[in-house]
């Protein structure tokens, strides 16, 4: 069974990781208050755990970052600061903005132990740095899944019900209306626990309809140059205005590959 995480009852949490540098993924299983890597799980005599190939497209085009290994990180204030400090290096936004993200990098590494969550989004004409801001807090965040709003929305809820990440998406005014209605439904569902999204499958030699539950809730970072029509999927956002003042000159213009390297799973 690919599988990318999952928790079990004698409070053992397994994560998948990949690292590029030899081209291959594993599991880290943590159990007892101790980690170590494994290849593969067998839960019973039937079912046995594996992850997903590291040649899978979504992993091989970074489509989906994942963790390379657990790393300690002392203390929450200390990792705080540092997550903090990495934002404001390459992200020209408003202290308590700054604040917020740092705190909601955190926060997705976390959002199923809580049954609601908002989303971050930025708002602003091309130019004003919302990319950037995706690309750097998403960087972070846990197994961040990159889209555009140039994508269409069936693989936007099939890799989210697969990997349970946080979705990032940039340019998040759709164009066309079933797409825009189709985006919302995803967005207005996935804040908050026990609202999939259903759709109706073939299976089987008999062509029968089978509806199938895709799970859609978690973290989302969206940026957008207007509004959402509907105020209901509004309220959902935490949103900085950007290209209000003028861009620190500290903030590099362009940004190298290791940044990327940043999103490591940490572990107390």
């Amino acid at each position: 069974m690919p599988t990318v995480s999952a928790v079990f009852d004698d409070g053992g949490i397994l994560e998948m990781v990949y690292r590029p540098e030899e081209k291959r993924t594993a599991f880290v299983l943590w159990k007892d208050g101790q980690w170590k890597f494994e290849q593969s799980l067998s839960i019973d005599a039937f079912r046995r755990l594996v992850p997903y190939s590291p040649n899978n497209n979504l992993i091989k085009n970074e489509v989906v970052l994942l963790p390379s290994e657990p790393e300690e990180y002392g203390s929450g204030e200390s990792l705080i600061s540092e997550i903090q400090s990495f934002i404001h290096r390459y992200v020209d936004v408003s202290p308590l903005f700054e604040k917020i993200a740092s705190y909601y990098v955190l926060f997705s590494w976390v959002f199923d132990g809580f049954n609601e969550l908002p989303y971050l989004r930025v708002r602003g004409d091309p130019g004003s740095g919302k990319t950037r801001f995706l690309l750097t807090i998403g960087s972070l965040c846990y197994k961040p899944i990159f889209a555009s709003g140039a994508s269409t929305v069936s693989p936007i809820f099939r890799i989210l019900d697969s990997f349970h990440g946080t979705l990032i998406v940039d340019e998040g005014d759709f164009r066309f209306s079933d797409e825009k209605a189709e985006v919302v439904k995803i967005l207005n569902n996935g804040n908050v626990k026990g609202f999939p999204v259903l759709r109706s499958e073939v299976s089987g030699k008999g062509r029968e309809f089978n509806p199938r539950a895709y799970h859609v809730f978690g973290p989302k970072l969206v940026a957008t140059r207007g509004f959402f029509d509907d105020k209901a999927l509004e309220s959902r956002f935490l949103t900085e205005e950007m290209g209000q003042y003028r861009f620190r000159n500290d903030v590099p213009i362009n940004m190298s590959g290791s940044y990327k390297g940043r999103g490591v799973t940490y572990s107390q």
